[in-house]
């Protein structure tokens, strides 16, 4: 059984290498961080394990199946982290269905399954998140994924101290495709979880990110937005 926080869409990616992508999402709830900034608190405390279902494989594609149409569609597996979930049930009946999958994760916790991703992020958490980053764990992630998984890093950013963190690990793996994000660094709480986003200090600190890349002539990353953000604020469910 996979605990599940929320299913919706069809919405679109809004980070990372799919952005803008036609998507479900499949939120499940548990993590093995506490991020300062963390903005989906509801998926991560055990507070909040009151409103998560166990659900199993059958079950989530049939929720799916309803919001797509029955059309296949990329599903993309969020939390929390959606990497202390058993999910490889879902991913074999979900490509015999025609779907993809796409999942973030931080990179602490590797399973047999990542292989079975279309599509695998890691993002590792910067300094400012209060997290460490346990390198070992990272590569036991990449070594699961094998040759057929498509893998790519993204990697958050809230200050100099981040940045240049963000330098010296993306120099680590030249190998994976490189995404830079500003931070949405107003932190959620239980009493606000769907707290409202300062978007115009958010799109100033992306202005000071492409501008702090291209004076160091650090042309490798892709600079990218929270695109659900600019659009939606916090809002759930989008």
């Amino acid at each position: 059984m996979i605990a599940v926080s929320e299913i919706f869409g069809p919405t679109v990616q809004g980070e990372g290498a799919l952005i803008g992508l036609p998507t479900v999402f499949v939120r499940t709830g548990g993590c093995d961080f506490r991020c300062s900034w963390c903005d989906t608190l509801y998926a991560v405390e055990p507070r909040f394990k009151k409103d998560w279902q166990n659900m199993d494989a059958e079950a989530i594609l049939t929720e799916v199946n309803r919001l797509s149409g029955s059309e296949p569609i990329l599903i993309t597996l969020s939390g929390g982290n959606p990497a202390l979930q058993p999910m490889a049930e879902l991913l074999q009946l979900g490509h015999q269905q025609g779907h993809s999958f796409a999942m973030e994760t931080q990179g602490s916790k590797a399973q047999t399954w990542f292989n079975q991703l279309d599509h695998l992020t890691l993002s590792p958490k910067p300094p400012s998140s209060g997290m460490p980053f346990r390198r070992e764990r990272f590569e036991a992630c990449l070594t699961a994924a094998g040759a057929d998984t498509k893998v790519s890093m993204k990697l958050v950013i809230a200050d100099e101290v981040d940045y240049q963190w963000a330098k010296a690990l993306a120099a680590d793996y030249p190998q994976l495709p490189l995404y830079l994000q500003p931070c949405n660094t107003a932190p959620a709480t239980p009493e606000l979880p769907e707290r409202e986003t300062d978007v115009e200090a958010l799109n100033s600190q992306l202005r000071w990110l492409v501008e702090r890349v291209t004076s160091d002539r650090w042309y490798r990353p892709r600079i990218l937005p929270q695109l659900h953000v600019l659009i939606w604020n916090n809002e759930r469910g989008v």
